[in-house]
């Protein structure tokens, strides 16, 4: 039987009983997940019948306490529907050869209503598994206190960052030992992935999967080997973040507070206000065939005041700068029209 967490020389765990506990908080979150299904509102469209009531109080998350609750029509304030003008601006883009694919997943995070895009386009999520790789680790570090401190050297003898069209402007160095979590901060704020490999190699894939199969979202590298992922099946990481439904309150505030240090900062937060917060993380993929096919996502979550929403924009064509000016324009147009309708109200 495999250990759970060893690297090429220290075993770091072997203890069963973590599986079980992992396993029934992994039960427990699916659960709710399932509570709160996508299928509740046609494309955001319709003033839902209920509404749900959150536990607030925190900085990143929004904790779900009730699903079915009769909605007063004086206090819900709805959004227009606007998906008719972001479909607008991508048809002008593959209009003008610019791309050749775009998805886009909107969610209004307070109430639930959302629209999606050519939303079941699958891509190569890339950098995207951080996420699902620091949820994992996060999910463990709730039964076992001491996971986060534990040291890992990096004895790496090559450099997984050759290659990315963005480079991060830190790295781990060849020879150091840091702590897990460390390594999972290096990975996700700056996308490195010398850090990700090591964290990687130190986890069992068994449980590296469970997060994908709670949420019923394709296992990476089982069915295919590059694009197998939409915007819709993505999106799921930052809502059960944002709703503390997989981690812990705590664990959630963590990694949402992780993913606005994030320093790319082209694309999603490119297209708000400096002052508002996003979290969100970038992935992109370069496939060298008879054509030179390169992918460029951004997924996460732009802090409104008083009105978070999950926005997600996957991308393909054949130039980084076009697929980036697409992302952050998609961005801008949906952020100024909310902004526009919560000034009108």
């Amino acid at each position: 039987m495999k250990t759970f967490f060893l690297n090429s020389k220290n075993k770091l765990f072997s203890n069963l009983p973590l599986v079980f506990s992992f396993l029934l908080g992994v039960a427990l979150g699916g659960v709710l997940v399932w509570a709160f299904g996508d299928d509740w509102f046609d494309n955001g469209a319709e003033i839902p019948k209920s509404f749900e009531i959150r536990r607030g109080g925190y900085r990143y998350i929004n904790p779900l306490l009730e699903c079915e609750v009769t909605a007063d029509r004086a206090k819900w304030k709805e959004i227009t529907p606007f998906m008719h003008k972001v479909q607008g601006l991508i048809d002008d883009r593959i209009k003008s050869k610019k791309t050749t694919h775009i998805s886009v997943y909107f969610r209004d995070l307070n109430n639930g209503p959302y629209f999606g895009i050519n939303e079941e386009e699958e891509f190569s999520p890339a950098s995207l598994l951080k996420v699902p790789m620091l949820i994992t680790y996060l999910k463990l570090a709730e039964t076992d206190l001491q996971l986060l401190g534990r040291k890992i050297k990096n004895d790496k003898r090559y450099d997984s960052n050759l290659g990315m069209n963005i480079l991060p402007s830190k790295t781990i160095e060849k020879g150091k030992t840091y702590t897990i979590e460390e390594l999972l901060r290096m990975t996700i704020v700056y996308s490195d992935n010398n850090a990700y490999d090591l964290v990687l190699g130190n986890i069992d894939a068994r449980l590296f999967n469970m997060p994908f199969i709670e949420l019923g979202v394709e296992i990476p590298g089982v069915r295919k080997q590059e694009d197998f992922m939409s915007v819709k099946s993505y999106a799921s990481f930052f809502r059960i973040l944002f709703n503390a439904s997989y981690l812990s309150r705590e664990m959630s505030e963590k990694a949402l507070g992780y993913l606005t240090l994030v320093e790319f900062r082209k694309g999603l937060v490119a297209g708000v206000p400096s002052n508002v917060t996003v979290a969100h993380k970038f992935g992109e993929r370069r496939l060298i065939g008879e054509k030179d096919i390169k992918e460029l996502h951004d997924c996460g979550i732009i802090y409104y005041p008083e009105y978070p929403y999950l926005l997600c924009v996957m991308t393909r064509g054949d130039d980084f700068k076009d697929l980036t000016d697409n992302i952050s324009d998609i961005s801008r147009l949906i952020y100024e029209e909310i902004d526009k309708q919560q000034h009108n109200r």
